[in-house]
């Protein structure tokens, strides 16, 4: 660090632990500075943070892949039980195990293609033809409607109108009202 420069601590003036970002070009400069401890980085392709997925293009492919992937065996395993199940029940079970996994973090998938979010859409499509025991060939939209359901475009935007909605009244947790009101 040059000794011209604030330390980072002082700048921050006891508003918590202070992390540091290191970018390519701090990385590269960091790394030929000769006063400077060495740094090292491993190349990753995918990261996860709280249960997400961040692929290195940040195109949440593998986030979809795994939630998908989950979802279907979570509804597989329903399937073989159905028939022992109410239907309130099931609706419950599906409710719980396969459309909780879909919706958690939706909002950080605000932007992905449409590709991904046809994936994400056909594991409700599969979940409301079993709680509805539809054939694959009938229209998905009215067994939707009558869930209540809406699709993972309208989910998304939903959560954002929703987390928006909750900065305007200071309700929001700390970390959102720091970065949109900043």
């Amino acid at each position: 660090m040059d000794e011209s420069q604030p330390a980072a601590a002082e700048l921050v003036e006891n508003r918590g632990p202070v992390v540091r970002v290191c970018t390519a070009s701090t990385y590269h400069s960091a790394r030929s500075s000769s006063h400077r401890q060495r740094l090292s980085a491993a190349g990753v392709s995918t990261v996860r943070d709280l249960g997400v997925y961040i692929d290195a293009d940040v195109s949440m492919r593998t986030h979809v892949t795994i939630t998908v992937t989950a979802c279907f065996l979570s509804l597989h395993q329903l399937c073989s039980v159905r028939r022992s199940l109410t239907r309130h029940a099931l609706l419950t079970l599906v409710r719980a195990l396969v459309v909780s996994k879909v919706d958690y973090c939706i909002s950080v998938l605000a932007g992905i293609s449409g590709s991904l979010q046809n994936r994400l859409q056909s594991v409700l499509n599969a979940a409301a033809r079993l709680v509805c025991s539809a054939r694959k060939s009938e229209h998905i939209t009215p067994l939707l409607r009558e869930l209540h359901w809406l699709g993972v475009p309208k989910r998304i935007q939903f959560r954002l109108c929703a987390l928006g909605y909750c900065c305007v009244p200071s309700t929001a947790p700390a970390y959102v009202m720091l970065t949109a009101f900043s």
